[in-house]
């Protein structure tokens, strides 16, 4: 209840915090505020709030029962002497003993709030995921919208160098139609790319619960590098942290504890009863009584018995005492199947956490190769621009002996400008691949480096020891 509300207030916070002292956004915060603008998550929260007050309040369960009653019974008689007979009483039940199935009940219950708190958890953790994925998909999309208009800029000066040639008999005009065919399919990419931008960029937006998009400070660092933890290390943390793993935990401890309600549901109730009352024909009123007892409960799916036995006192002389046994047989025979359809479930739980177990340590472990393969594939896509910007070198020197036309250097810059883009892409993946991997390990943004780093550390200090 406490941390729930203290995400609504730190909702309202961030937002308003968000809006009036800053127009800047690194990822983490965009993350925060997805978080924080979802109507969803808030109505989620606010719920979970209500919930579990309402188990708070279910306490009352270990306390007494009172109940009061009033009466009054008049009766006026053509013969006889006219009554009026006024009747005050106050009635105790108490719960003595159920054999824990009430305490079990309330477990029950908490794990239900736990499960549901785990569930809002992992939705504010979708949210953010999703408001990452967005940051970084429009970092790409801008990155690469940049490297087509510098190449675009670039295939425009060719073309005006091309169109001199041509006017100067040195070229083809069949080279300038074919420039400017190039020169135009780079403009339709553009133009595609821009719209899909402005949408990307809209659809973010809306997720922030912004009108506008503010500027976005980080950037695609194509030479960025992954720490990756070794595939051993990974799965071991995976299989200990990952939530489905956790989920599936808290659904066997549930089954388990309606497995033990179910086992105990032959114990005997054991109930306090207590009764007092006031009675007169005036006020005051001056008679009184008092009974105690107890109530016996056996409840199974073959018979129910209840037994009650009460004492008590109308002073000044009389005495009461009351026996009472109600039996009824086969009550619910059905009902005794429940504690195998119990078992049954419990042990379905259990082997389904051992499944899950072993394909969340395979997933961590692809993960890791995951990483390793898009890590090789950010430097093999920088050495192939690296190597094409040497090509474009040696084209234009082999442009001035004329060894080539100016469109087929036009050509190689194209080329050029796919590799470019390749390594935009490779970069990016590399970055959904390491999420990815953060994400099995339970682990924040950013956490995967300092992980592998601090058991880097770890191993070179034993191997030191």
């Amino acid at each position: 209840m406490r941390k729930i509300t203290l995400f609504l207030f730190l909702t309202a916070a961030v937002i308003y915090g968000y809006e009036n002292e800053q127009r800047h956004l690194t990822i983490s915060e965009a993350a925060d505020l997805a978080v924080s603008s979802s109507a969803d998550l808030k109505y989620s929260y606010a719920s979970q709030a209500l919930t579990e007050g309402a188990w708070k309040w279910g306490r009352r369960v270990y306390f007494p029962r009172f109940s009061f009653s009033v009466s009054e019974n008049d009766r006026l008689q053509q013969t006889g002497a006219d009554s009026f007979i006024k009747n005050y009483g106050i009635s105790m039940d108490q719960l003595v003993f159920d054999g824990g199935r009430t305490i079990m009940s309330r477990k029950l219950e908490k794990l239900e709030l736990n499960l549901s708190s785990s569930k809002l958890e992992r939705m504010a953790s979708e949210i953010a995921e999703s408001a990452i994925t967005a940051y970084r998909n429009v970092l790409s999309s801008r990155a690469i919208l940049e490297i087509r208009l510098a190449a675009l800029n670039v295939l425009y000066e060719q073309r005006r160098i091309l169109n001199e040639e041509v006017q100067l008999g040195l070229a083809l005009s069949v080279d300038l139609a074919n420039a400017d065919i190039n020169i135009a399919d780079a403009k339709l990419n553009i133009f595609s790319l821009q719209l899909e931008l402005s949408e990307m960029e809209r659809q973010f937006a809306e997720l922030l619960g912004l009108k506008t998009l503010p500027e976005l400070t980080e950037r695609v660092d194509i030479n960025r590098s992954v720490l990756i933890p070794a595939a051993v290390l990974a799965e071991t943390i995976a299989k200990e942290r990952n939530p489905d793993l956790a989920e599936v935990r808290h659904s066997i401890i549930k089954k388990q504890a309606e497995l033990k309600i179910i086992s105990r549901s032959w114990i005997p109730n054991l109930r306090l009863i207590g009764n007092f009352g006031l009675s007169g024909q005036r006020y005051p009123l001056t008679r009184f009584n008092w009974s105690v007892g107890v109530n016996i409960e056996f409840s199974s799916p073959w018979f129910k018995n209840s037994i009650g036995a009460q004492a008590g006192w109308e002073p000044p002389y009389d005495k009461t005492a009351m026996l009472q046994n109600n039996f009824s047989p086969l009550p619910d025979p059905a009902a005794g199947m429940r504690k195998d359809q119990a078992k049954i479930a419990l042990a379905l739980e259990q082997e389904k956490y051992g499944v899950i177990t072993d394909r969340i340590g395979r997933a961590a472990v692809n993960a890791v190769e995951k990483c390793a393969i898009a890590e090789k594939k950010r430097i093999l896509a920088i050495e192939a621009a690296a190597l094409g910007n040497e090509r474009c070198r040696i084209e234009e020197l082999r442009l001035n002996l004329g060894q080539i036309t100016r469109l087929n250097l036009m050509e190689v810059l194209i080329e050029q400008t796919q590799k470019e883009i390749a390594v935009i892409e490779a970069a990016t993946a590399l970055l959904e691949a390491e999420r990815e991997l953060e994400r099995i390990l339970d682990l924040k943004p950013g956490d995967l480096a300092l992980l592998t780093q601090r058991t880097l550390n770890e191993t070179i200090q034993k191997g030191k020891d």
